[in-house]
Order: C-alpha cells, then sequence, then structure tokens
C-alpha cells in the first residue's frame, strides 16, 4: 500500500505519528504539568521531593567522606533511591526533576568555601566522584523513567 493512498512510511523503532492537527508534547508536559500549567496539587507534591532531594544531598555529602568506600556507595544508591521514588511518587518525571534539583543544588552549596577557609569536599577522588556520579545518576534517573502504560 502506498503512503498516498492512506498507508504508512515506516518509521524508525519508538517514533509515534501525530495525529492530524497534534503538536508533540512540551517540555512541561513531559515534566508531568497535565495541560502544560501548575497546579496547587503539584506544587504540594513537588516542593516536599525537592526538599527530600536537598536533604538526601547533605548527609551523602557527609557520609561519603566519613566511610570512603562504603559510604560513597551507601551514599550514591540513596541518592538514586530518592530520583526514582520521587518519580514514581508523583507518577511523572517531574517528580524525578525536582528531587535532583534538590540534591543537585544543596551539593553545588556545600562544595563553596567559606571565608574562614573551611569546606565539606575535601580535593580528593572520592568527593569528585560524589559530584559527578551523583550529578550523572541524577540526569540518568530524570530522564530514563517512564510512565507506566497505564498510569496517568
Amino acid at each position: 500500500m502506498s503512503a498516498a493512498r492512506g498507508g504508512s512510511a515506516p518509521r524508525p523503532s519508538g517514533a509515534t505519528r501525530a495525529g492530524a492537527g497534534q503538536a508533540p508534547p512540551s517540555a512541561a508536559q513531559l515534566l508531568g504539568f497535565s495541560g502544560g500549567g501548575f497546579s496547587a496539587r503539584r506544587l504540594a507534591l513537588y516542593v516536599p521531593l525537592f526538599l527530600l532531594g536537598a536533604v538526601v544531598g547533605v548527609a551523602g555529602s557527609l557520609l561519603q567522606a566519613a566511610w570512603f568506600p562504603g559510604g560513597l556507595l551507601l551514599a550514591l544508591v540513596a541518592a538514586v533511591g530518592a530520583f526514582t521514588g520521587s518519580g514514581l511518587l508523583a507518577r511523572a518525571r517531574g517528580g524525578a526533576v525536582s528531587s535532583a534539583a534538590g540534591w543537585m543544588l544543596a551539593v553545588i552549596l556545600l562544595t563553596t568555601t567559606r571565608p574562614e577557609g573551611d569546606f565539606v569536599f575535601a580535593a580528593g577522588g572520592g568527593s569528585y566522584l560524589f559530584l559527578l556520579g551523583g550529578m550523572a545518576l541524577a540526569v540518568m534517573c530524570a530522564t530514563v523513567w517512564r510512565p507506566s502504560p497505564g498510569g496517568a
């Protein structure tokens, strides 16, 4: 059957065909905001998830230096659990993004030195693995997460 007579041309795997007059989903819709706007219910969910990410970031920052090999792994596993769990709880990618944003903000703020010369992160391999590995895991968890086929 030809494409001119109503048949469809082969598409790459994973590609979907938008119907006539349908625009591709916006970034806000991909993050889980139905209709592209904020709602009080979503905001009431995403703010605590942001704070959860920040708490996990602070705890992981302290833990990874205390028990080097095991603490680093435990801190990164806790971060992945927070990111993935937030996405599942919100049933949208925005949940994972909000906790990842809280984690990244807390960790970045802890990397700055104070005027007195105090700092949380020492210049070592474990600190860099926590910073860069945690950011990579945050991006992976926020972008790989997909809603369930029957979910909202």
